[in-house]
């Protein structure tokens, strides 16, 4: 796993190339949003389990027939593998959230995950929908929290990238 200023620092090391203008402003940024990174963190770490029932709530609101009979939360033994998905993505968000970076997600979460999913006949729509409700609960909990994260993007691009990787299709 690498931190947003080890990939930059790579890129330089690859090209056998000093810092320029532009990494040197890279990782300006990197630690400019350190404070918003690590509050946000701690937010989602302090809140974890009420932030993944919440989205499991309103994801099962949203969409009833994943809990009957024949839908893929049908069981108390699936659902409960339902709240340990959701509760993976939380977890490996606030990751990339404090590395900066999204490589954590590929290397630790999404290789492989979509083509499991297919494989055991698990669709892919309610995933991406919870995760698009985790990252409304994250938001709505930051506002609550009164905390003035200036740069709203930085944590809500984990989740982002969770979503667009998963819904990719082959082509």
């Amino acid at each position: 796993m690498q931190d947003a200023i080890t990939q930059i620092l790579n890129k330089y090391d690859i090209t056998g190339k000093y810092l320029d203008s532009l990494g040197v402003e890279e990782i300006e940024i990197y630690f400019k949003t350190a404070v918003d990174r690590l509050q946000v963190t701690e937010i989602i770490a302090s809140n974890s389990s009420k932030i993944v029932q919440e989205t499991a709530n309103r994801l099962y609101t949203e969409q009833p027939e994943l809990l009957r009979p024949g839908g893929n939360s049908y069981t108390t033994r699936r659902y409960a593998i339902c709240l340990r998905d959701i509760d993976y993505y939380l977890r490996y968000a606030s990751y990339s959230l404090i590395a900066g970076n999204t490589d954590i997600l590929n290397e630790r979460l999404l290789d492989g995950l979509r083509e499991t999913y297919i494989s055991l006949s698990v669709p892919i729509g309610p995933i991406i929908r919870s995760i698009e409700i985790l990252k409304e609960v994250v938001i709505n909990e930051i506002k609550n929290k009164k905390i003035n994260v200036t740069n709203e993007q930085i944590f809500i691009k984990p989740f982002e990238y969770i979503s667009i990787s998963l819904s990719e299709q082959n082509i």
